[in-house]
């Protein structure tokens, strides 16, 4: 009897741990709920990066997403992204664009939100998420979700590649890397700093590094910046955050 009972509290304790494996997408799921969850659905957001202001509004489905500069003669640009396609107006008059000039100005203008945002956008039907493992980075266990898009509804830079280490205990998004192809390609690992909640949404500041081999595998980006062996590029810095969630 105590044999059959001491055989079933094992079965018991290896089904639940078993059940406590979460799969590439429950694991993104839970990072996008501690960092705001829902309320990204009906939020708008401003912020300011590298002196232009960028505003973003979201409501049933639909999306808003917009920068503010002025060019070196003074006039207002406005770029404008929708579910509808891509604008720019000059001084509130619209602007006639070659596809390839309102394409590059359209990513560079979502590029923005989507990297701020973290990590809601990969919530997206276009993203495609896999589970590699399991590591660590000073002391911290982590996910590694690497992150592909498809060509339908990726964007025109859905040929580039993610690796996510999001935290295993807080599930914060508290490493990432890419490769791009764009402008000859490269390789870039960021380091998130400096987080704070803002109206219920997490925003992080990062410290961006660059790897000059083009060949390195993503999933080692993480050894290289733990042995100091990456190059600081750059910080990227979101200032005047301001958030405010529809009922």
């Amino acid at each position: 009897m105590k044999k059959v009972t001491l055989l079933f509290i094992i079965s018991f304790l290896m089904s639940s741990c078993q059940q406590k494996e979460l799969d590439a997408n429950q694991i993104v799921s839970k990072a996008i709920e501690v960092s705001g969850g829902e309320k990204y659905d009906s939020a708008k957001i401003s912020f300011t990066f590298r002196d232009k202001q960028y505003k973003s509004t979201r409501k049933n489905g639909q999306f808003q997403l917009e920068r503010f500069q002025e060019d070196t003669l003074g006039n207002k640009i406005t770029d404008i992204v929708t579910n509808s396609g891509f604008t720019r107006s000059r001084n509130n008059k619209e602007l006639s664009l070659a596809d390839s000039k309102a394409s590059a100005y359209s990513n560079s203008v979502n590029s923005v939100h989507y990297f701020v945002q973290l990590p809601y956008g990969l919530g997206g039907d276009a993203v495609n998420k896999t589970l590699l493992g399991k590591d660590s980075i000073k002391g911290q266990e982590y996910y590694e979700i690497k992150v592909t898009f498809n060509q339908d509804g990726g964007g025109t830079d859905y040929e580039d590649e993610y690796l996510y280490w999001i935290n295993t205990n807080t599930f914060t998004v508290d490493y990432l890397a890419y490769s791009y192809h764009v402008n000859k390609g490269g390789i870039r690992f960021r380091a998130a700093f400096n987080p704070r909640v803002v109206n219920g949404l997490r925003f992080v500041d990062y410290k961006n590094y660059a790897e000059d081999d083009l060949s390195t595998p993503l999933e080692n980006l993480d050894e290289l910046y733990e042995a100091g062996e990456l190059e600081l590029f750059s910080e990227i810095i979101t200032e005047d955050v301001e958030v405010t969630v529809s009922e």
